[in-house]
């Protein structure tokens, strides 16, 4: 059985540090509940109520499994500032699919 060396263990210690933001889902916390990606857009207005603005961006092309196209709706939600923040939450086909959040002026 061969001995590795200490520094063997730095470049997988390294890689684990860098790929462990990949596995962390965006949530946000409305009230006493949380959203997280992948919620139906029916769910967060019920966790967080209805949005600041709500704006249609327009519509995303997708590749089913059977190799079918078809459109999807994309929608951005905002909500704020709760303190001093505001979010924007990103759907598409009804799912959430990004929480961005900025400081307000």
């Amino acid at each position: 059985m061969a001995k590795h060396g200490p520094n063997v263990k730095y470049p997988l210690i390294l890689l684990g540090l860098l790929l462990a933001p990949l596995s962390q889902a965006a949530t946000l916390r409305c009230g006493s509940s949380l959203i997280t990606s992948d919620d139906h857009l029916s769910e967060v207005q019920s966790k967080c109520g209805e949005p600041v603005t709500r704006q249609f961006l327009g519509y995303r092309e997708v590749i089913d499994y059977y190799g079918g196209t078809t459109q999807v709706p994309i929608e951005e939600w905002s909500y704020g500032p709760r303190n001093g923040m505001y979010y924007y939450l990103r759907f598409e086909a009804n799912r959430l699919i990004k929480i961005e959040s900025k400081r307000g002026q």
